[in-house]
């Protein structure tokens, strides 16, 4: 029997598993032990990875949709041509940014640089990924507050830090690895602090919960910032030797008085105080948010009031602090770097000439065949599409029927695209339903390629089963379509994933991510390794944070503090629509729109068939609506959709919480975004609801 040390492919911690194999069959999977990411440790979703594509089985080859709404078996050649000529047809026809591509963090490193590669560098469309859902509004936040998109942490730190500080965040649920690092903390007295509107399962288990109104997480931190500042609870030495603009913040906060503090957040006086004087007091204290930040209209300044409040409490570079950005999905930090959508691989500005130069260098290619600007964004895409504008559309390893935020936006679009091309395990899924042509790949455990995961590490997939006859991966479709546009010597290099990986290593030389110093081979059977790792450099501790030094990616090397007037909400709360949905995860072993998952059968036996909403029991007892009633939701959006009523204590009067994983769930939530991210705002629509008659 072999053991095949692999990555799991879910979410952002990226565990390792070793896949105990034998006469091409999985006997079993167990935690890699000696990882440092999950150490021995995995959830049901990882351990579970032998079961994709297991009961539901896409054909090998690739289909396209007839007249008649029946489909045609295509060999793979045939479907990389039909590809290349319906999107050259379609360029000569409409122009070279009718075309678009959304891609998913999902894809290894390798595959999301050669779709950058070959629908940015050569097809000149517009590529954007689904990162776009859960972590722009970090990467944006980053970029501004420390010069580059750098989360600055290592998991350890979750057992090194006397005070946590969960913002927007649900671990239990949504990264039970990061739950176990949390419980192996053994710090006396250490302090587990979740500030979430709803008492989520972290709250429940956590030391202190402060239970915030929805999106006024802006007002909370900035009127904790002040009364830090006027307690002069601050790191002067820090802020003075080590950031900019904190005279302009303190000023600009000054009006953020605690004695507002409970009318505007719901949090009491007495209760921001008591959390001031946490802060005050911890050694180590780390700020850790996720989508409960990520995802807001305001998200990108609200994640900055967190950096703020870090690194005035100098807070930051050592063990056990930070402000710590947990990412989604498993490569979502590969898509921020590699998928050559918003800037150049390896990080940089598409009109930097130097930049450009360097990367051409890397590649063996001329600057010229570069974008001069970014992609547009997810919601631009969609808008064009239904505008008439974008023709053709090609979706890689993600469901926007069911994810995209107001998703009968995304059912519309489907409807105008002339060509619609969807790569996916899965031949069912609410987008592939819909598609002309569909192209099948396997599942994670028959590829190779690397993810980077929340803490910058580095880790090997290896193929863990043969392929099927005929069956390609989602590398081997990218290829093909490539050869099939024509692209010729510009796919020198990028003939397999080691030597993609190669080309991708080669434009980090001298950048904050420089991974120059990582062997591809080595990191089979590894610890994985963390950016920045420089050739030459030797390893001495595989678990590295950043800023240790106290240098920043600034020009002038230091933090900056961001901050900026609090926003409305642009979707109003009236009679009509008087109360908030809240979204998010709904169990451990649910993963966003449930086409993997529902092949675990444990998780199938229990987890809820139907879309289901938890309802407050006060606001259920006045509406006569009993607990598993079904009732109907109406959004200020325009849809409404049916839910089971869960009710509960956890969830205060006037708020609701879906899950995501339900379609019905993204029917209510808004077109509307970030400023500067473009993410949705899934977490604050004002919705009513009603018994069904």
């Amino acid at each position: 029997m072999e053991k095949i040390q692999s990555t799991c492919n879910y979410c952002s911690l990226a565990c390792n598993f070793d896949f105990h194999v034998e006469n091409n069959e999985i006997i079993s999977v167990l935690p890699t032990k000696e990882y440092p990411v999950n150490i021995g440790f995995g959830c049901i979703k990882g351990l579970n990875l032998d079961k994709q594509s297991t009961i539901y089985k896409s054909q090998v080859k690739p289909s396209i949709k007839l007249e008649n709404g029946g489909k045609k078996i295509l060999e793979w050649n045939d479907a990389f041509e039909l590809f290349a000529s319906k999107i050259k047809t379609i360029q000569e026809k409409y122009g070279k940014e009718s075309v678009a591509c959304i891609s998913t963090g999902q894809l290894t490193l390798e595959e999301m640089s050669l779709v950058g590669h070959v629908f940015r560098n050569h097809v000149g469309g517009n590529l954007d990924g689904n990162t776009r859902l859960c972590m722009a509004t970090s990467v944006v936040a980053h970029k501004q507050s420390f010069g580059f998109d750098a989360p600055p942490y290592t998991l350890k730190d979750f057992e090194l830090s006397d005070t946590i500080v969960l913002i927007g965040a649900n671990p239990i649920v949504a990264h039970p690895i990061i739950w176990s690092r949390i419980l192996n903390n053994k710090i006396k007295n250490k302090k587990i602090i979740t500030i979430d509107p709803r008492k989520s399962e972290t709250a429940i288990h956590s030391d202190f919960w402060y239970g915030i109104k929805p999106k006024t997480d802006l007002i909370f931190l900035y009127t904790l910032a002040n009364f830090l500042i006027e307690k002069n609870w601050i790191d002067n030495n820090y802020i003075n030797s080590h950031t900019e603009n904190f005279e302009e913040f303190k000023v600009h906060i000054k009006n953020f008085s605690i004695h507002n503090v409970e009318n505007l957040t719901g949090i009491s006086k007495e209760k921001t105080i008591e959390l001031a004087e946490m802060i005050h007091n911890g050694k180590n204290v780390s700020f850790w948010w996720t989508m409960g930040v990520n995802q807001g209209y305001q998200a990108v300044r609200t994640a900055q009031a967190i950096i703020n409040l870090a690194i005035m409490t100098g807070n930051i570079g050592r063990a056990g602090t930070g402000a710590n950005s947990i990412t989604g999905q498993c490569n979502a930090m590969g898509s921020r770097l590699f998928s050559n959508s918003t800037g150049l691989y390896g990080g940089g500005d598409y009109d930097n000439l130097a930049r450009r130069e360097k990367v051409a260098k890397a590649l063996g290619v001329d600057p010229s065949i570069f974008p001069t600007k970014p992609t547009l964004p997810y919601n631009v895409i969609i808008e064009k599409i239904i505008s008439g504008e974008i023709k053709a559309l090609w979706i890689l390893c993600t469901n926007p029927r069911h994810s995209w935020s107001n998703n009968s936006q995304f059912a519309q679009a489907m409807k105008n695209l002339e060509f619609f091309v969807v790569q996916d395990l899965y031949e069912d899924t609410d987008s592939s339903k819909e598609c002309d042509l569909f192209l099948p790949v396997v599942p994670s455990i028959k590829k190779e390629g690397t993810l980077i995961n929340t803490e910058r590490r580095i880790s090997k997939m290896n193929p863990v089963l043969s392929k099927e006859k005929d069956a390609l991966s989602d590398y081997d479709v990218i290829l093909g379509i490539g050869k099939a546009l024509g692209m010729g010597s510009l796919l020198n290099g990028w003939e397999t994933p080691r030597s993609a990986f190669e080309l991708m290593k080669n434009t980090t030389e001298g950048m904050p991510c420089d991974m120059t110093g990582v062997d591809y081979d080595k990191l089979s059977n590894s610890k994985g390794i963390q950016w920045p790792f420089k050739a030459g450099e030797i390893l001495i501790n595989d678990e590295r944070r950043l800023f240790e030094n106290n240098q920043y990616y600034t020009p002038s090397g230091k933090a900056k503090f961001i901050f900026e007037d609090i926003h409305e909400n642009p979707l109003k709360f009236s009679a009509e629509f008087p109360y908030i949905l809240n979204t998010g995860r709904g169990t451990v072993g649910q993963w966003h729109t449930q086409t993997r998952t529902r092949e675990i059968p444990y998780v199938e036996e229990l987890i809820s068939k139907k879309a289901y909403i938890y309802i407050n029991t006060e606001l259920a007892k006045e509406l006569n609506i009993k607990n598993q009633e079904s009732i109907l939701v109406s959004s200020i959006n325009g849809n409404k959709a049916i839910f089971v009523a869960n009710v509960t204590n956890d969830i205060s009067k006037e708020q609701l919480y879906a899950p995501i994983h339900y379609i019905e769930t993204n029917e209510l939530t808004p077109a509307v975004y970030d400023t500067y991210s473009k993410e949705p705002s899934y977490k604050a629509t004002p919705i009513n609801i009603s018994k069904i008659i």
